[in-house]
């Protein structure tokens, strides 16, 4: 036997416990922690974590006796293997032999693991032969990988260099199967990331551009050229001295990272949480007001993910041609005197063509929009295309002729669908636009924005291109009507482009980003006119989804507002495909058939305004009038009397008829009119969905606390309250209509109806709702959102409205309601709207008696919020 570490016999007669190696190991871990917080660079650290282990392993190798086993060797595997070890990662080792351990071994071999794990070491083990290795290699790619990158650590060295020659062999996975299985791997894995580098809370190993993206370019160079590092790679051809040195830039960036983020937790873990992403920012040294050291880390961060995801892509396309290719090159087919198709790929004809003239990386950009057969860009002119991106002095848009080709492009009806994405994942659009270069990877630190500024802008123009798709009428009716009528379409997707250009900067980024496109229409030759609606596009694109979810929009005022503010049809065209786009690229859980319903009747109430002309309003006594006789048929036909009907409604005040359809007056009043107990509650719940959500009726004697019960009661049934009509009959009774949705933001199902029926009822015969503290999601407390309660000026002064900002913590409107009895202040409207952490609710309250709150009184129900509210987060 041959042991390849020899020990001093001072170091093999060491008693070694577990207390004086545990000791050695904080001790080592808390100087990894000093060293790293004085900059000590993370591969020195890496690497050093990795010997001080390999140390260990040696000396405990020793002190078990396993040096006189023969033909027994311990071998490093996987990223331990590749002598990479951060503060938390896994040890991962083989036991390797030519033949079964006997049973004494086997033995001795427990002891030895037990004893790893004692120490609180992570590690990761197998106990296998040489057959057994291949056998499950064959069978297994993770295995196969972790073998590829075993390191002997002590043991016989003749034992793992059999292994060695087996693993290296052409019958052990082909270079070709190889790739294969990485390549299909690598998308499965990204695929589970949505396929994109832009999460909220991205795994630093895992997201596609994380480190396995990095892995999996060495791991496919190692199978087929031999390569053991990412620098033998770059002798090999494959990849250039500078794409060498910005892939080891990358590496050390996001070790960095994971390294501060090992030091902050206490188990295994490559998830960049909310919980650590601040403390890991202040790590690594980002300094700044509130959440600014957060959003600057993961704004390089994500970064760095792009240039890594974008190396990856295209290497990997070099190994696909030298690999199952075997370097045979397809014949190209001409496109013009610049450019060529081989296969499905662009590739420029010249090699600095990009750089000889820079507008002509537009001209590609222009194919790929006209030519379906595309499907992106060969490696070479990839490369070509970074280079050129690097040497610029100058951005693309300060060329005149770039100019034309962007507006060609702008106005280009696939340019949507097949060029704006890859303008944006290749770096064209930074390269085009300074300001765009300013929001690549631009993050905001809230649980609403799922994707940074420039991934949101570019899903934002592909939702606009899906309102050219019939197939979405179902999901997008009026914008699936309205986008396809619209002439000036660039106009539109030019305000896409600019909508968000100006967040990160300060100040009103609406104002900010409209300035920026007035100028950017005027540059490129468009008419004042024009740049005029871009811009007032950009400045007013949260205009619509804030009215439709936060204003009263059946109050015949709020919807007149709105419409002086539009002025006319075509900009409320423009503005419902921008608004509805928008929301669908900030979360993929935000649109629903709520939000759908509300934007349509927004909608088609200002265009009747519109066209009726704003120097017209409604006539409210004809539409109560209207309501009255149509709910008053349906009731006939159920066999009700004129009469009762009569007497019924005249307990109801006319603003009631003004607020609900003539289907809802029918239904309640038929229920109203058959209920046998008017002491009792009675509670209604719509069979269908109403304005996409569940409609709950509650009719009852009316009491402070109603509100408050009825929302702690919807609260514990996973409910979340929307919509708002609190109303009261004349004699004193509620009637009081809530929507609701589910935790999905879908109606109820039929089956929930009961349950939810008993438990208003039951809370509201005895006036008291069981305490039932629920825990707040994870995510929230990691989020603080200060409390604000702002009152808005109204035009007739009879109520008041209030704008509520605060943490959406579990029983938040229960909260709410409860001031509201309090302070003896009635509610008769709300509109419930939660944007990530924060809620965003917005009441129309009158005091007891029936008036405008004054300003003491205001000044009260504020303070009285904000300290309930606030007492509620500890």
């Amino acid at each position: 036997m041959t042991d390849t570490f020899s020990a001093s016999p001072q170091l093999a007669a060491t008693a070694l416990t577990q207390e004086s190696l545990r000791h050695e190991l904080d001790q080592f871990g808390a100087q990894q922690q000093q060293l790293f917080a004085e900059q000590t660079p993370v591969t020195v650290l890496v690497e050093a974590r990795s010997g001080f282990i390999d140390s260990l392993l040696q000396r405990l190798w020793l002190h078990f006796g396993l040096n006189t086993h023969p033909e027994l060797a311990l071998v490093a595997v996987g990223g331990y293997g590749r002598g990479e070890l951060h503060p938390l990662s896994d040890v991962d080792i083989l036991l390797l032999s030519t033949t079964t351990l006997d049973e004494a071994t086997g033995r001795t071999v427990s002891e030895f693991l037990t004893f790893l794990w004692d120490l609180k070491l992570e590690v990761g083990h197998s106990v296998r032969t040489i057959d057994d290795c291949i056998e499950i290699g064959l069978a297994d790619l993770t295995v196969a990988t972790n073998l590829q990158e075993s390191r002997l650590l002590c043991g016989n060295a003749e034992t793992f260099q059999c292994l060695e020659e087996r693993v290296n062999s052409g019958k052990f996975w082909p270079s070709e199967a190889f790739y294969q299985a990485k390549l299909q791997e690598q998308r499965e894995r990204h695929a589970r990331y949505h396929d994109t580098t832009y999460n909220l809370e991205p795994d630093i190993k895992s997201s596609p551009g994380g480190l396995r993206d990095i892995h999996t370019l060495s791991w496919v160079a190692r199978r087929h050229f031999g390569a053991t590092s990412l620098l033998e790679m770059s002798r090999f051809g494959f990849l250039t001295d500078a794409e060498y040195r910005e892939l080891v830039e990358c590496q050390d960036s996001l070790w960095r990272i994971r390294f501060a983020l090992h030091c902050e937790l206490r188990r295994y873990d490559n998830r960049l949480t909310f919980e650590h992403q601040a403390s890991v920012a202040k790590q690594l040294g980002y300094q700044g007001e509130g959440n600014r050291p957060v959003e600057m880390m993961m704004k390089e961060f994500y970064r760095t993910l792009r240039r890594v995801s974008e190396l990856n892509k295209m290497l990997l396309q070099l190994f696909d041609q030298a690999i199952l290719n075997n370097g045979q090159v397809t014949e190209p087919i001409p496109l013009d005197d610049d450019f060529q198709l081989r296969g499905h790929l662009i590739e420029a004809t010249k090699p600095a063509l990009f750089q000889a003239r820079p507008e002509t990386i537009l001209d590609m950009c222009l194919h790929v929009a006209r030519n379906s057969t595309i499907e992106g860009i060969a490696a070479p002119t990839l490369r070509q295309l970074r280079t050129a991106r690097r040497r610029l002095n100058r951005f693309l848009v300060d060329i005149p002729a770039a100019r034309e080709k962007f507006m060609d492009l702008v106005r280009e009806p696939n340019a949507l669908q097949r060029a704006f994405h890859l303008m944006h994942r290749h770096g064209v659009l930074s390269a085009y636009l300074p300001a765009w270069s300013q929001i690549v990877g631009q993050m905001q630190f809230d649980l609403f924005h799922v994707y940074t500024v420039d991934e949101h802008s570019v899903r934002l123009l592909k939702n606009l291109n899906k309102f050219s798709d019939p197939a979405n009428r179902e999901r997008h009716p009026i914008c699936c009507e309205v986008y396809p009528r619209i002439v000036k379409k660039e106009l539109l997707i030019l305000a896409a482009i600019f909508h968000d250009i100006a967040k990160g900067r300060g100040g009103d980024h609406s104002k900010l980003g409209g300035e920026d496109a007035y100028q950017f229409c005027l540059e490129h030759g468009l008419s004042k006119p024009e740049a005029n609606l871009v811009k007032w596009l950009v400045n007013q694109h949260l205009l619509m989804s804030v009215t439709a979810q936060r204003r009263d929009i059946y109050d015949p005022d709020v919807v007149t507002e709105f419409a002086k503010k539009v002025r006319d049809e075509e900009r409320l065209d423009y503005l419902i495909c921008l608004t509805v786009a928008d929301i669908c690229a900030t979360n993929q859980e935000l649109w629903n058939s709520w939000k759908r319903t509300l934007l349509a009747e927004l909608y088609y109430s200002t265009q009747k305004a519109l066209r009726r002309g704003l120097e017209n309003p409604p006539d409210v006594r004809e539409r109560i009038r209207h309501n009255q006789q149509m709910a008053s048929a349906l009731l006939r036909s159920q066999g009700f009397a004129p009469r009762e009907i009569e007497v019924l409604w005249q307990r109801f005040k006319a603003d009631y008829f003004l607020r609900h359809t003539h289907k809802q007056i029918a239904w309640h009043a038929e229920a109203i009119l058959r209920h046998d107990d008017p002491d009792k509650p009675l509670i209604l719940i719509s069979k269908k969905a109403t304005r996409g959500g569940t409609e709950v009726f509650v009719y009852s004697k009316d009491k402070t606390k109603l509100f408050a019960l009825v929302v702690s009661e919807l609260d514990k049934k996973n409910l979340s309250v929307h919509d708002a009509q609190i109303m009261n009959s004349k004699d004193g009774y509620a009637l009081d209509t809530f929507m609701v949705l589910d935790h999905n933001g879908e109606a109820l199902t039929a089956n929930r109806h009961s349950t939810v029926r008993r438990a208003l009822t039951k809370a509201l015969t005895h006036m008291k709702s069981e305490r039932k503290r629920k825990r707040p999601p994870r995510k929230l407390l990691h989020f603080n959102v200060n409390t604000r309660v702002d009152f808005l000026p109204t035009k007739n002064g009879k109520k008041t409205l209030m704008e509520l900002v605060a943490l959406d913590m579990p029983g938040l409107l229960a909260r709410v309601g409860s001031v509201f009895a309090r302070q003896k202040i009635s509610l008769q409207a709300a509109k419930i709207t939660t944007i990530g952490e924060r809620a965003e609710d917005f009441f129309i309250l009158v005091n007891e008696e029936g008036t405008q709150l004054t300003d003491t009184q205001q000044a009260q129900l504020r303070e009285a919020l904000i300290t309930r509210i606030d007492k509620a987060k500890k």
